[in-house]
């Protein structure tokens, strides 16, 4: 993988960073934004010598990096695009955060789907399609588990964190969509990432 994509990868994440910190709306609900980006970093940096991911999922991981930010800056609820979109469609909420749950399944399933056929017996096909399926549902559902505890321990600070602007099936609608983003990523980039993979095994 080219060393230089993933420092400005890494810069851009950086410099985001930055801004998204910089008179955020609501200053708990960026900390719990960021917060796994955080966590993503250090990961990536202490196995990075044991295991470099394919560039395609390092763009990823910093694209849903760069959702998360921006998320925590505005607060999924008030990001002034989506501001936009509502107004302009009269819809009836900001759909930023449907967007990012879109993501929270997209993304994982194109890192579920690498480690597995890099690391484990499995192999392209039905088993591996319902393995990543089933880890992103459980991504998700636990996702909505810490949510739910950061609201039982924070009570009303964690609104924001929450986002769900009075939908009763809030929970049900993030989980559902996580299932479509690992669905839409498995049928839409499989073959590409299997070229990514490809040009691994070539360079190894």
């Amino acid at each position: 993988m080219n060393r230089k994509f993933l420092v400005f990868l890494l810069f851009l994440v950086f410099m985001v960073f930055i801004w998204s910190g910089i008179y955020p709306r609501d200053r708990f609900t960026w900390f719990l934004e960021v917060l796994p980006v955080l966590i993503g970093l250090s990961i990536l940096a202490a196995t990075y010598r044991r295991f470099k991911f394919t560039g395609l999922i390092y763009l990823f991981i910093a694209a849903h990096m760069i959702l998360l930010m921006v998320g925590g800056h505005y607060t999924y609820a008030q990001v002034p695009l989506f501001n936009w979109i509502r107004d302009t469609f009269d819809l009836t909420r900001n759909h930023y955060d449907r967007v990012g749950h879109f993501a929270q399944g997209f993304v994982p399933a194109l890192i579920a789907r690498e480690i597995l056929l890099r690391l484990s017996p499995f192999r392209k096909g039905p088993g591996l399609f319902f393995m990543v399926l089933s880890i992103c549902l459980s991504v998700s559902a636990f996702y909505e588990l810490l949510e739910w505890w950061v609201a039982v321990a924070t009570g009303t600070a964690a609104e924001a964190f929450l986002g769900t602007q009075g939908d009763v099936w809030d929970t049900q609608w993030d989980m559902f969509l996580a299932l479509c983003g690992a669905v839409a990523a498995l049928t839409l980039f499989s073959k590409l990432h299997d070229w990514h993979l490809d040009r691994i095994k070539i360079k190894d």
